[in-house]
């Protein structure tokens, strides 16, 4: 561990230049007492490594001097795959050993190229949750993540929807990140499902392997789900008329779901600029506070269950506000 450390603060050393102690320290996640011994040590292994005095001093290498030792770790490697998000690898417990890939990766360039690198990380950034969301904080993640990587069997105990708790023995297959939420895809007696993370309360790893089906490939699954996924919730057409106003704000309220039905309506809007379309709506009351959503600027036509709702719900709401 301490010879990764060493080399670390030799990259950083490397590839930014004059840096203090507290700098090196921040950046490693150690104390400024380490990075003392550490470059001492560096020093003592005949690395030109020296200290200038004063507010602005700091370490550096003298000049010229750059190391090729650059080979990444097994687990560098893979966190590279995690490079524009930061966030998510941190979560996985990969923060530190993606800094340490992106370090040597940074110090194998050459100049001109790590130049373009550096002027790109600091001009876009990858934010991945939706606005007034965060990424989900999961005591088990790592912990799960572990397993993935390692092709162990686990058995968790599971929060099912409406407070039901249940165990399973899992193959954990992969992880994925979806606007902020982590899932889980697992076999579990033969069949691939998923699992939302943060249901999951307990986590045992039960110290054995299992074989990883050579054709399940993750990004297809993960499609294949969200789109029955999405025909389970979406499971039932309503019949609506919608102003100019209310299909601007579709996309915003029903995300891909009414983005799509926009794009799909065979109709033109009348002279008044009424839409008349189908929209997919979840069932039951979900669907009701959905559409309640766009005021007087959406009208269901059908069906009549869920017309007579709305209205009913708009009586209440008129007695309420007088």
């Amino acid at each position: 561990m301490r010879a990764s450390r060493l080399l670390s603060v030799l990259l950083l050393l490397q590839n930014r230049g004059r840096m203090t102690a507290e700098e090196l320290a921040t950046e490693l996640e150690v104390s400024v007492r380490t990075v003392y011994r550490d470059v001492e040590a560096l020093s003592a292994a005949g690395v030109p490594v020296y200290a200038d005095r004063g507010r602005t001093g700091g370490y550096q290498l003298v000049d010229g001097y750059r190391t090729r030792l650059t080979g990444l770790t097994e687990e560098e490697a893979q966190s590279l795959s995690l490079a524009g998000l930061p966030g998510a690898a941190s979560e996985l417990g990969l923060g530190t050993v993606l800094a340490a890939a992106q370090l040597k990766l940074h110090a194998a360039m050459p100049a001109e190229l790590r130049a373009g690198a550096s002027k790109i990380s600091g001009r876009f950034f990858l934010d991945v949750p939706g606005w007034h969301r965060g990424i989900e904080s999961l005591p088990r993640l790592s912990e799960l993540a572990d397993a993935v990587w390692r092709g162990r069997r686990i058995k968790v105990r599971y929060e099912r929807w409406g407070q039901r708790k249940v165990e399973r023995v899992l193959d954990p297959l992969g992880l994925i990140l979806k606007a902020g939420n982590w899932y889980l895809a697992a076999r579990c007696d033969g069949t691939d499902r998923t699992y939302r993370v943060s249901r999951i309360e307990e986590l045992e790893e039960l110290g054995e392997t299992f074989e990883r089906p050579s054709d399940f490939d993750l990004a297809h699954y993960w499609q294949e789900w969200s789109e029955q996924f999405e025909k389970r919730m979406y499971s039932r057409v309503a019949v609506v008329r919608l102003n100019g106003y209310a299909r601007i704000l579709l996309p915003f309220y029903l995300g891909a779901v009414g983005a799509r039905a926009l794009r799909e309506a065979v109709a033109e809007p009348d002279e008044d600029d009424w839409l008349t379309m189908e929209l997919p709506v979840e069932p039951g009351d979900s669907a009701v506070g959905e559409l309640l959503r766009f005021g007087g600027n959406l009208e269901v036509l059908e069906p009549a269950d869920l017309r007579e709702r709305l209205a009913e719900e708009i009586r209440k709401m008129g007695a309420r506000y007088g």
